[in-house]
C-alpha cells in the first residue's frame, strides 16, 4: 500500500512539473505579401508596389487619402504597361548585358559629383547594387521598345515633302530686329539717360549701371524678337527704328524705356532643305508615339492580367 501512494505521488510530481514547465513556443511563420498583380506569369507583391510607389512621391509630401488611392492607380497602370514590356522581352529573348549597365552607370555617374550621388542613394534609402539592377531594367525596357517598335519605323522624302507643303507657313520666319533698351523707374531718370546716351556715352555700360530690367546683366540686349514677341510699346519703336539710332523716352507699364536697334533680319521663308532634318525628327516623333501605343495596345489585348484591386 505504501508503495502505491509513493508511485502516485511520483506520477503527480512529475504531471505537475510538466505542467510548470513553460511552452516552447513554434516559431512565428513568415509573413508573405501578397500578390497585387500578375501579367502573363510575372508577379508583384503589394510590399513591392508600395515600395516602388514611394519612390514617386516627393519627400515630405502630404496626401489625402483620395488622392493616395489615384496615384495609386495611375501607378499601377505604369507597372502593368512595365510588366508587359518586360514579359515581351522575355518571350523574344532580348537582354541587357552586364557591361551594357556598367556603361550606362558610368555614363550617368559622371553626371553626379562623388558625394551628390551617394546622397541620392542614402535618401532614396538603396544600395548601388539595387540601384544597378534598376537602371538594368530601364535599359531592357528601352531596348526592346526601341528594337520591336522604333527600329523599323521610316521616314520618306515623300512624307518629308507634304509635310512642309501643308504646314509652310510654320516655316515662315518674319523679320526680326535685335535691340537693347535701358529701363528706369521715373522720367527725370530716362531724360537723363538719354541725354547721356546723345553725348556718346556707351549704350552697354549704363544698361548695366541703370536699368532694372533683367537683361542690364547683358549691357541692355533684348536678342532678336519679331512682331508680338514683345509689348506693343516695343514693337510700334524697334520697328520703325532704324539700325543704330536712339528712341526717344518710352512709357510701358514697366517704366521709362530707351531703345537702340543693333540689327535687322529680314522676313524668309525657310526652304525645303532648310528645314528637312527637322520635319523628319518631328514626323518620326510622331510616329514613335503612334507606334508605341498600338504595340501596347496589341500587348494587353493578347496578355493576361490579375488585378487584385481590393489591396489598394
Amino acid at each position: 500500500m505504501t508503495r502505491l501512494i509513493q508511485l502516485f505521488c511520483l506520477c503527480t510530481l512529475l504531471i505537475l512539473t510538466a505542467c510548470d514547465k513553460p511552452e516552447t513556443s513554434a516559431p512565428a511563420p513568415e509573413t508573405i505579401s501578397p500578390t497585387l498583380l500578375q501579367v502573363d506569369g510575372r508577379s508583384l507583391t503589394l510590399e513591392d508596389f508600395n515600395q516602388e510607389f514611394k519612390q514617386t512621391l516627393p519627400a515630405g509630401q502630404v496626401l489625402s487619402d483620395e488622392e493616395r488611392r489615384a496615384l495609386q492607380r495611375d501607378f499601377l497602370i505604369q507597372i502593368i504597361d512595365r510588366e508587359l514590356n518586360l514579359a515581351e522581352a522575355e518571350r523574344l529573348k532580348i537582354n541587357v548585358t552586364p557591361q551594357e549597365v556598367e556603361t550606362a552607370f558610368e555614363d550617368h555617374r559622371r553626371d553626379y559629383p562623388d558625394a551628390e550621388f551617394t546622397e541620392m542613394l542614402n535618401k532614396r534609402k538603396i544600395t548601388l547594387d539595387e540601384w544597378k539592377k534598376e537602371l538594368g531594367k530601364r535599359l531592357l525596357l528601352e531596348k526592346v521598345v526601341r528594337q520591336i517598335v522604333y527600329d523599323p519605323l521610316e521616314i520618306g522624302d515623300e512624307e518629308i515633302a507634304a509635310y512642309y507643303e501643308s504646314n509652310r507657313d510654320n516655316f515662315d520666319q518674319p523679320a526680326q530686329v535685335r535691340a537693347r533698351q535701358i529701363v528706369v523707374a521715373s522720367k527725370e531718370e530716362g531724360e537723363t539717360l538719354l541725354g547721356q546716351l546723345r553725348r556718346g556715352e556707351d549704350f552697354a555700360k549704363l544698361a548695366a549701371a541703370h536699368s532694372l530690367s533683367p537683361d542690364s546683366a547683358e549691357g541692355g540686349d533684348l536678342g532678336f524678337f519679331a512682331k508680338g514677341d514683345m509689348p506693343q510699346e516695343f514693337d510700334d519703336t524697334v520697328f520703325t527704328l532704324p539700325v543704330g539710332r536712339l528712341s526717344g523716352l518710352v512709357k510701358s507699364e514697366y517704366g521709362y524705356h530707351v531703345f537702340r536697334v543693333e540689327e535687322r533680319r529680314e522676313a524668309i521663308q525657310l526652304t525645303l532643305e532648310a528645314v528637312k532634318d527637322e520635319i523628319r525628327e518631328r514626323l518620326l516623333s510622331e510616329k514613335k508615339d503612334a507606334a508605341y501605343q498600338r504595340w501596347l495596345q496589341q500587348l494587353r489585348a493578347k496578355a493576361v492580367i490579375d488585378v487584385n484591386g481590393a489591396l489598394l
